[in-house]
Formats: C-alpha cells, sequence, structure tokens
C-alpha cells in the first residue's frame, strides 16, 4: 500500500484558488535536519520561524544557550492535551527568529540536544434526491453507471439512497480547512456542536483549554467563530459535498446526507501554517479520546509545504484514535511518486490520498497521481456544492462549481461517513479497507494509483 502525503487545490469556476502546493520527499520521510536546502525552498514557509522539537531532559539553559545562537525567542508552545495524554511532556516550540529560517536550520540542525528543527511550512487550499443540482443533472459526482453517459463516472451515492442509506446523526465528520458556514440552508441540519461545550457561558467547559467552541475552534484567528464570512467558501464547499441535507428539495446533496460536520479552521488570507495544523489535527483526536465523540475521519483538502515530523505525529495521534485522514492528492499534474506532496504522502496508515476524475472518467487534467501514492479517484471536476454569497451587505447561502482534488476529497470523505453510519463501530482500517476494495476499476486511473480505480458506495 502508499505510504500518504499530499496536498490540494481548488480552481474554481471563475478564477483559480489554490488549495495546496506539492512537496518533495521520499516515502519514510526524514526529519527537516536532514533534508537539502533546495527541496525546503521548493515551498513556502514563514520566513522568520521555525518549529523545535527539544530532546527530553534538555534543561532551560541548554535550550536558552540554543536559542541565543540563532537570537531565537520562543513565540509558542505547542503542548496539546493530546501529546501529553501520549506521554509527551515537551511539545513543539515555535520560534521567532531574526534570521531566515532556513540558516537557522543550518546553525542548528547538528547540535545534539534537538530533535528535530524545521520550517514553519504554509498551506494552502485542495432514497432518490429532490434536491434542485441533483434533478437538473448538475451533480453527476453523485450519480453513476446507469445513469446517462455524461454522469456515469459518479460515485453511485445515489444507488445508496435508493436503498435507504443517507447516514446518521451519530457519526462526526471533522472539517480541517477554511471555516464552514453551518447557517447555510443545506447545512444547517447537519451543523455538529460540541457536546461538551455549553455555548456562550465564557467557561471551558470540556476542559480542552478552549472556551465556547460550540461549533470546533479558529486557530488562524484563535477565536470560536468558525466561520468568518464569504472569504469561507472552500470549506463551506467541502462541506456541502460530505454532508448538504440530502432530500430537502433544495440546493444540492452531500454523499452522506445525515452526519455530523466540525470545523478546525486552520487557513486565513494567509494560507495555514504547520504549528496550526497540528493543532487543528488534535483538536478532533482530543474530542474523540476525551470526549467520546465519534469522530470517524476528517477532510483535508489542502497542501503545501515539505516533510513536517511534527505534523506526522499528529496524524500518527490521530492514526491511534481511530481516525482517517482523507487527503487531497494536489493540483500540479504531477506524480507524487516521484515528487512528494504532503499531507497525502505521509507513511502513516490512515491517510487516504484522493486524485480527481472528470465526469468523462478521465483523470482531471490537474490533478496529481501516483501508483503507490494516491489510492483512489473521486469525481474533482465541475463540482456543485454549499457556498456563502455577499449580498447587499449580507452573507446568504448560495452554490457554485469549483475544480480540483479539494473537491473529490470530500466525495470519499462522505463515503467513509456513510460506510461508517451502515456499519456501527467499524474500525478505521475496516472502513479504509472496505473503501478501497469497493471501487471501479477505470482505464484512466489504471498505473495511477493504488488501487487503479474510483470511487464506488453502491455496494455499501
Amino acid at each position: 500500500m502508499k505510504k500518504q502525503i499530499q496536498t490540494l487545490t481548488c480552481l474554481v469556476a471563475f478564477g483559480t484558488i489554490l488549495a495546496s502546493c506539492s512537496t518533495d520527499i521520499l516515502e519514510n520521510a526524514p526529519s527537516t535536519s536532514n533534508a537539502s536546502a533546495s527541496k525546503i525552498e521548493a515551498v513556502n514557509f514563514e520566513p522568520n520561524e521555525v518549529l523545535i522539537k527539544f530532546k527530553t531532559g534538555t534543561s532551560d539553559d541548554k535550550k536558552a544557550q540554543i536559542l541565543s545562537k540563532i537570537g531565537g525567542k520562543v513565540k509558542e508552545k505547542i503542548l496539546t492535551k493530546l501529546m501529553q495524554k501520549f506521554g509527551d511532556n515537551e511539545g513543539v516550540n515555535l520560534i521567532e527568529i531574526p534570521i531566515n529560517a532556513l540558516e537557522a536550520i543550518g546553525k542548528s540542525k547538528d547540535l545534539a540536544e534537538i530533535e528535530y528543527i524545521e520550517p514553519n511550512y504554509i498551506y494552502t487550499h485542495n432514497a432518490t434526491s429532490n434536491d434542485l443540482y441533483y434533478t437538473n443533472g448538475s451533480l453527476w459526482g453523485m450519480y453513476g453507471s446507469a445513469t446517462t453517459p455524461a454522469n456515469q463516472f459518479g460515485s453511485q451515492a445515489a444507488v445508496a439512497w435508493a436503498n435507504g442509506k443517507t447516514g446518521t446523526s451519530n457519526v462526526y465528520i471533522g472539517i480541517i480547512d477554511e471555516g464552514y458556514m453551518y447557517t447555510h440552508e443545506d447545512l444547517t441540519t447537519n451543523a455538529g456542536v460540541n457536546p461538551g461545550e455549553i455555548g456562550g457561558n465564557g467557561v471551558d467547559d470540556d476542559g480542552n483549554g478552549l472556551i465556547d467552541d460550540t461549533y470546533g475552534w479558529d486557530f488562524a484567528n484563535n477565536d470560536n467563530t468558525v466561520f468568518d464570512g464569504s472569504s469561507d467558501d472552500h470549506g463551506t464547499h467541502v462541506a456541502g459535498t460530505i454532508g448538504g441535507k440530502g432530500g430537502n428539495g433544495i440546493g444540492v446533496a452531500g454523499v452522506c446526507w445525515n452526519v455530523k460536520l466540525l470545523s478546525a479552521k486552520f487557513l486565513g488570507s494567509r494560507g495555514g501554517t504547520t504549528a496550526n495544523a497540528i493543532k487543528a489535527v488534535d483538536y478532533f483526536t482530543d474530542l474523540k479520546l476525551r470526549h467520546g465523540i465519534n469522530i470517524v475521519a476528517t477532510n483535508n483538502s489542502w497542501g503545501g509545504g515539505g516533510f513536517s515530523q511534527a505534523l506526522q505525529d499528529a496524524i500518527s495521534r490521530a492514526n491511534n484514535a481511530g481516525i482517517l485522514f482523507i487527503a487531497a492528492a494536489g493540483n500540479n499534474s504531477s506524480n507524487n511518486d516521484a515528487t512528494a506532496n504532503y499531507p497525502s504522502n505521509y507513511n502513516v496508515a490512515n491517510v487516504i490520498a484522493v486524485a480527481s476524475i472528470t465526469n468523462t472518467g478521465g483523470l482531471s487534467s490537474f490533478s496529481n497521481y501516483g501508483a503507490t501514492q494516491v489510492d483512489l479517484g473521486a469525481p474533482g471536476s465541475g463540482i456543485y456544492s454549499t457556498v456563502p454569497v455577499s449580498s447587499k451587505g449580507k452573507v446568504i447561502s448560495g452554490y457554485a462549481s469549483y475544480n480540483g482534488t479539494s473537491m473529490a476529497t470530500p466525495h470519499v470523505t462522505g463515503a467513509v461517513a456513510l460506510y461508517a453510519s451502515i456499519n456501527t463501530g467499524a474500525t478505521a482500517a475496516t472502513i479504509k479497507s472496505a473503501l478501497l476494495s469497493s471501487v471501479t476499476a477505470t482505464p484512466s486511473l489504471s498505473g495511477k494509483c493504488v488501487t487503479g480505480g474510483r470511487l464506488n458506495v453502491s455496494s455499501f
């Protein structure tokens, strides 16, 4: 099986939005201390920040000496409750430096007290329905082989719906992205809330260190407002494909009609950083392990940056908690076996990497691929879904067509939610195996992904 790491991108019908960049690293990637400068320079990172993990037992005096060597000061100590639960009381330090990150890494990488030092990478964004965009034929990704040639390469979600398989409200999906419009007319009934939190009382009721994280948390702005307006269109589009409410006679229908969505916003106007991605991943793992919320997967329609040991460790903690990590393969038309794309290329068992196909069954022209690093294909070109729209000074519910592996990924995440709703208690490994073994062989994907096929939920 492939190892897993990738990135993703989103091309919008009326412009271009980068939902991720690709990366440059091999399967069992080494820590940044062993990575070449040329590889690091090929991706975006905060120029005057690094992430440092000191080895356990390093004295405060020695840490101060090391920081003095690079003129650094601790901007933030990242020590999530999940890290502590898994026995890590050191955490990761976000260090602000007056020199370039690459210079600081060069000066510090061989010091015995440092477990790893790496850049703070920047990521960017990749029953029968009576819903309008379904009935008019626009939601080709939900149709299947029994329909017109223009729609036969969809996920066959409609077959599952017709068999009464539409999801359940006790399955949760975490959206790691921009925020999403949880008040959208097609999303509001599936907007999940943190059951351990009493909204608006100004108290951290569930003890996770975050106050009033009712719908999730905004790690980009460090507040509980996970939806900040029409700029959160990418996250909202992703949410609609996963869990747009089906059968309500309006808008779109997601793969899973009944599901609960929670947000960990870490992408803002400048993208998102490794530091905040770590906190976002750990946020959902903590909600599952400490609070018993049935989070079966996170959707990760983003990418960019190089290999990060710190982020891989966070994904591994999610794996230990039984949370699948669905990731976009990236939109660079490149081979992820040769040029690694993160986070889809991380070699962790819970990662599922997704390529994009068109409604004629072809690999989308922008989509990354990889015989060992990408798992399957899913609809990603010309995908209608939910978006927020600015109108007369207000933000209202709208719909739009976007393209990208960012759009293919939530089809797979919705399929995971659907399978989990039908097979109560199924492990992450079981869900992943069922998903990959049920694909439909597709010529354009032969030799381009692990399964050689596209998403098919009709047998769920």
